[in-house]
């Protein structure tokens, strides 16, 4: 089983929120794939289905982004999750709107989720898809434009962005991550 968990917060007023570009990719993977309806469990939100042959358990913690590592390590830990099959979707201020990369491991960046994550799981050895919201020019705006919704000239944009991630999900199941990030590219553009 692998652990794909999408970052954000779990008031209704922020879902449109840059910072919760994580919960509307796994949102938009579990629509498009069928997944179970979204229950309630591990202090967040889980959904279960097969993408690619892999079976995959979608996570959204309702625990607010500083402490996502909570409910991430609760459900690695249930299912036994490696930190290889375990994939952090988030929001990323040092890519432009609209690029995406995957890597694996390496430092929070100033990402509280990420950080959380960090501790919880001793380590940052999971992979992280990164998701450009772009940033805002100078650091006195970081938070207002992080905590801001996407501006209603990006909405096209992003929910093609978000239906090709959920398209070229496969890829991202079998861990072909060089050719996930070329499909979404591609089918985004």
């Amino acid at each position: 089983m692998r652990l794909w968990t999408g970052l954000g917060n779990p008031e209704p007023g922020m879902s449109r929120h840059r910072h919760n570009i994580g919960f509307m990719a796994v949102d938009e993977i579990a629509r498009r794939h069928g997944f179970s309806p979204w229950r309630k469990r591990f202090r967040g939100e889980t959904s279960e289905g097969v993408i690619g042959g892999q079976k995959i358990l979608l996570l959204k913690p309702m625990t607010y982004m500083n402490l996502s590592g909570d409910s991430v390590q609760q459900a690695a830990q249930f299912f036994k999750i490696a930190p290889d099959d375990i994939t952090a979707f988030h929001d990323e201020l040092d890519l432009a709107f609209g690029k995406l990369r995957i890597k694996r491991g390496g430092g929070a960046a100033g990402h509280n989720g990420l950080r959380s994550m960090d501790k919880c799981l001793s380590g940052p050895d999971y992979w992280r898809v990164r998701m450009g919201i772009g940033h805002p020019g100078h650091k006195d705006r970081v938070t207002g434009h992080v905590l801001g919704n996407f501006a209603k000239a990006e909405e096209p944009e992003l929910e093609r962005w978000l239906e090709a991630m959920a398209d070229a999900a496969p890829l991202l199941a079998k861990k072909e991550h060089e050719a996930f990030m070329t499909k979404v590219a591609l089918l985004a553009a």
